[in-house]
């Protein structure tokens, strides 16, 4: 079993009242369910955590490095011009995936560019609370793989 922290970034909190056409109906609260639930079956435990500091994101991402733990990242906005998010994935040993609702790439030019790609070994954008599942399912995959 392995503990997979699913970080998340700003505006993440506000989940079924921001841009429902965009993000969906569900809450954050549904989404820590959600990606708590989908963990377990695959014999997991998942940690899900929400800031609207990049400070604090930076920190749980040291914390990972350090623990050698697995993470699902949505940066939301901070994907697009993070140097110190991206520096901070850069010291993990364990899988990094990117992880987005909506996708960047399918929406407006700013959000087309992400400065942390090149330091994930993946992303999945665009299934709305599902590529968090898709993400945990790649996590599992890639442990394994591994022992």
């Amino acid at each position: 079993m392995a503990e997979i922290l699913v970080l998340n970034g700003p505006n993440l909190a506000r989940l079924g009242v921001r841009e429902p056409e965009i993000y969906g109906h569900a809450s954050y609260d549904d989404l820590v369910k959600q990606c708590q639930s989908w963990a377990a079956v695959l014999g997991h435990q998942a940690q899900v955590r929400q800031t609207d500091s990049e400070h604090e994101l930076v920190g749980w991402l040291h914390e990972a490095a350090d623990q050698n733990l697995p993470v699902i990242l949505n940066a939301a906005a901070f994907t697009h011009y993070s140097y110190s998010i991206r520096d901070a994935i850069a010291q993990i040993k364990s899988p990094v995936i990117e992880v987005h609702i909506s996708n960047p790439a399918a929406r407006e030019d700013f959000r087309h560019q992400s400065v942390i790609a090149a330091v994930c070994v993946g992303a999945i954008s665009g299934f709305g609370l599902h590529s968090y599942y898709l993400a945990i399912q790649a996590i599992d995959i890639l442990l394994n793989n591994k022992k």
